[in-house]
């Protein structure tokens, strides 16, 4: 396992992107560290994480996707490599929020950003950028954030937690590649948030409805069922979850 530490740049994908640009790397190369300037995460957030506390780094996978139909399914398998090397570790109250946020207690203590190159050969190289709140303790001005410190009650040894994390990573890559995606989409929609639970849904009109999770599609839109039994599927930027 190559993993390059680094003290305080603007971004591990950014970083990884250029390297693996210059430089073959070897698959499943890390990059980490300790203060991350330009972290992002979905839908153009930004990611803030407490300098020395939690964990960002980036992660390539090479020579994985077959084709860009299958992209999703890497969303999908990145997300259950990290709950299931929490799941490990004894942490209460695990979920996938979908897309792939990673929640503990209700409360996010994990994200994921994917960036995918599509070469000319047919070959889709991915830059798997990962954020965990691991010993952070303030979340004052995020009210939403956990850490896994605070659910646990105790503090964690970083480099011990990223070694298992891309240990699983690895691990499901591999189970992905030799036919195991049914297995791998069973355990994202066993963990995922409020799945077949009421809960409010506001679209992008501030309409608000009551609806019920049933399922992610394989294209990664969210399959609801609403109270008049109607079935809708919605893409990230078309639905908010209230919770």
């Amino acid at each position: 396992m190559n993993i390059i530490k680094l003290d305080a740049i603007p971004s591990t994908n950014i970083y990884l992107k250029e390297l693996v640009s210059q430089l073959p790397l070897e698959n499943y190369t890390v990059v980490v560290a300790e203060n991350q300037t330009q972290g992002r995460g979905q839908r153009g957030s930004k990611w803030v994480s407490e300098v020395g506390s939690n964990l960002t780094f980036s992660v390539l996978i090479k020579d994985l996707l077959l084709k860009v139909e299958d992209i999703f399914s890497l969303n999908i398998m990145i997300s259950v490599s990290i709950f299931k090397a929490l799941e490990s570790l004894k942490i209460n109250s695990l979920a996938i929020k979908w897309p792939n946020d990673i929640l503990a207690g209700n409360k996010k203590i994990g994200g994921i950003l994917i960036e995918n190159t599509f070469k000319s050969n047919g070959d889709v190289l991915s830059i798997v950028g990962i954020g965990l709140n691991v010993n952070q303790k303030n979340f004052i001005d995020y009210p939403q954030a956990s850490s896994l410190a605070v659910v646990a009650g105790r503090e964690f040894d970083k480099e011990q937690l990223l070694v298992a994390v891309v240990e699983k990573i690895i691990f499901y890559s591999n189970k992905l590649r030799n036919d195991g995606a049914v297995e791998i989409w069973n355990d994202y929609h066993a963990a995922l948030f409020k799945r077949e639970v009421p809960i409010m849904f506001e679209l992008p009109s501030k309409k608000k409805f009551l609806g019920m999770i049933q399922s992610v599609t394989p294209i990664g839109e969210l399959q609801l069922i609403k109270e008049d039994q109607s079935v809708h599927r919605f893409r990230l930027k078309e639905i908010k979850m209230l919770y």
